[in-house]
């Protein structure tokens, strides 16, 4: 702890500077598995990237204590050597603690234990006026934690966070339920997360097509009767491809069902990022369907690398990457039950009436190629957001946002929000509008540039992977 608590003062007191001085200041993690495009000014940057270390693992207390910026395959790796498992993991191994808490991530357990905040016990963080102090979901200083779940690092600067960890078992037996239309999806994931004889630990589903999905029904066990399925190695199917298949092969009377080794499943669809791979501008579109072709590329096709080439060759202003409440005409889709708490954030959905819990809400992933013209793309998005607001619906802020400051203020609530900012000194830093409303770049127009902004991007891409291998040459 000592080496953190150095790290944290050093912060601290360079944050005090910003605050004296009354100069607004952005955070750098090292990473990011936002979808916007990011500019940083590093003379306005507060560099928290060292504060990547799982410091403390309570098997009695079944809590770990971990930097904001521990990725989510360090934590599972490290508490699984106790037996362990957060009891929610986003999906892409590269997403860090501190961005789950601070961004709104859900998994296919979420539909039990909610957000990923709601698994977070407390969090030490440092105020813009440069105070460290602590806040817990239930006790001191709660409205700050509730505050700061959602709000992307706009009312502090996360330093630790507390998790709560569950047993954990060596595999996932996954059961893949086909279904048709979205109606019929909806209406099965309601009914296993609700099943009482055979309760489950993961439910989560895809839609394929108007009239063709799988909703995907885990439950941790110890044992496997057959060879494992896995999806991490480079000859393994991507996830969603290997599900449509199992989902083809079985009926709603009788699915199949693999066993799988616990990681494999926590992780499923890192290679490919759920099916946005198949889109990389490198490859013709049905380049990647073949087993040969993503062995070979595999290195490159894996969340961290195609993040980082997606944001160097900008190509994510040419997709649509959604996590709503409704979907478009946009297909595969990705369906998520989630618990909601009502009011513990200002980003939360809302419904009147007395109680502490909103019945499930349906998150649905929306990604996928958008209009090739740019101005097309941004109304799309615009439309989108238009009428998630009518039926009651949120977006999750990590994506791409184009609501006007108004708009997004008649969703979020405004006053909350700011009394919060007015009360832990936090108006000096970038409000969240400031920080999530997308930048409208025209994406280029002609093929061949994407292709060589894609080509610069995947190349720089394999850079950031080699450093992560940790290999080194003779002069490093």
């Amino acid at each position: 702890m000592e080496a953190h608590q150095s790290a944290v003062a050093h912060l601290s007191e360079e944050i005090t500077r910003f605050y004296t001085s009354e100069t607004p200041f952005w955070i750098y993690h090292g990473s990011t598995n936002c979808t916007r495009q990011i500019s940083l000014d590093r003379s306005t940057i507060v560099d928290t990237s060292n504060l990547n270390h799982v410091l403390k693992i309570d098997p009695k207390r079944m809590v770990v204590l971990a930097e904001p910026n521990v990725p989510m395959d360090l934590l599972v790796q490290t508490t699984l050597k106790h037996g362990l498992i957060p009891p929610v993991v986003p999906e892409f191994p590269g997403i860090t603690v501190g961005g789950a808490f601070s961004g709104t991530s859900g998994e296919s357990s979420s539909f039990k234990y909610g957000y990923f905040d709601r698994i977070v016990n407390s969090i030490e963080i440092i105020l813009a006026n440069g105070e460290i102090t602590t806040a817990s979901q239930t006790g001191e200083r709660n409205d700050l934690f509730n505050g700061t779940a959602g709000a992307f690092g706009t009312l502090g600067v996360l330093t630790l966070l507390e998790i709560q960890l569950i047993p954990a078992k060596r595999y996932v037996a996954l059961t893949y339920i086909p279904v048709e239309d979205t109606k019929d999806a909806i209406t099965t994931l309601r009914e296993c997360v609700a099943a009482e004889k055979q309760p489950v630990d993961f439910v989560d589903g895809i839609q394929f097509s108007k009239d063709s999905g799988v909703v995907c029904v885990g439950r941790m066990t110890d044992t496997c009767n057959h060879t494992p399925q896995t999806f991490s190695g480079a000859w393994d199917p991507w996830f969603y491809m290997h599900a449509q298949s199992r989902c083809s092969s079985g009926s709603k009377e009788a699915p199949l069902t693999d066993t799988i080794p616990l990681q494999d499943y926590i992780f499923r669809y890192d290679r490919g990022a759920f099916w946005m791979g198949k889109y990389y501008p490198l490859f013709p579109f049905s380049f990647l369907n073949n087993t040969f072709s993503r062995w070979f590329w595999d290195s490159f096709l894996h969340t961290r690398v195609l993040f980082q080439s997606m944001h160097i060759s900008n190509r994510s202003q040419k997709f649509i990457i959604q996590d709503l409440g409704l979907p478009l005409g946009i297909y595969p889709l990705w369906l998520c039950p989630l618990r909601i708490w009502r009011d513990v954030n200002f980003q939360r959905l809302r419904k009147g009436g007395n109680g502490d819990q909103l019945e499930l809400a349906i998150n649905v992933g929306v990604w996928g190629p958008g209009p090739d013209n740019f101005r097309e793309f941004v109304d799309e998005n615009r439309r989108l957001e238009r009428r998630l607001g009518e039926l009651g619906g949120r977006k999750w802020l990590y994506a791409h946002t184009y609501y006007t400051e108004e708009e997004f203020w008649q969703l979020y609530s405004k006053v909350e929000y700011e009394g919060l900012r007015r009360k832990y000194c936090a108006e000096t830093l970038p409000n969240i509008y400031t920080k999530v409303k997308s930048t409208e770049v025209e994406f280029p127009r002609q093929d061949l540039k994407a292709t060589w902004h894609g080509l610069y991007g995947h190349l720089l891409g394999y850079k950031v992977q080699y450093l992560l291998s940790g290999k080194k040459g003779k002069g490093d």
